[in-house]
């Protein structure tokens, strides 16, 4: 397969994961409770994965509990643009088809549209910005989500099930959404993917 092929591939894989995660996230939701929150610790081989309402394994889970900031209090003014990030750690080497695959775009979708609507409206018609960037490292990624939860912004880090190249329990992708004034006071600096 010619590189041209695969980048078109891989490409096509982005955009169909996002398509889906969009169409997901604005389906109504037969409840309006919060979701529960699952712990952070990665899976043991007897635990059953997780499925979802069909029957389907998932291919990661977002693991995102713990001192998860006021993510309703963070206000949007019309000035404001807001914006997602999605931090992917480099050092796993993960393909191009298996970053899209990691849907913390999704689950920053679906916690804003539980815990803060009127943000999620105003990313939606900012043209709903995402911008890849790199990390290196589990400590990075897990410095930054503890930041971005401290200024009560949407931050969601996958970790992934581990059934193809990564090991299970692996967090593989951040996904930060907020107004781009506090966004950049933590991933200004970091590189694109």
């Amino acid at each position: 397969m010619s590189q041209k092929s695969v980048a078109a591939y891989a490409a096509f894989v982005a955009v169909a994961s996002f398509s889906v995660g969009y169409w997901a996230g604005t389906r109504p939701s037969p409840s309006k409770t919060s979701p529960t929150v699952l712990p952070s610790s990665p899976k043991s081989s007897q635990e059953t994965p997780e499925s979802d309402t069909d029957g389907n394994e998932s291919d990661d889970s977002d693991h995102s509990s713990v001192a998860d900031g006021d993510i309703s209090s963070v206000r949007v003014d019309a000035s404001d643009i807001c914006k997602m990030v999605l931090v992917v750690r480099t050092d796993l080497g993960m393909s191009s088809g298996k970053i899209a695959a990691q849907h913390a775009a999704l689950a920053c979708y679906k916690t804003l549209q539980a815990k803060n609507p009127i943000m999620l409206r105003h990313w939606e018609r900012d043209g709903q910005t995402k911008v890849a960037l790199r990390c290196e490292n589990e400590e990075e990624l897990l410095l930054m989500q503890a930041q971005a939860q401290s200024l009560n912004l949407c931050a969601r880090s996958i970790q992934d099930a581990g059934r193809t190249q990564i090991a299970a329990g692996s967090r593989t992708v951040l996904g930060i959404t907020g107004p781009a004034r506090l966004v950049n006071q933590i991933t200004g600096k970091l590189r694109l993917l």
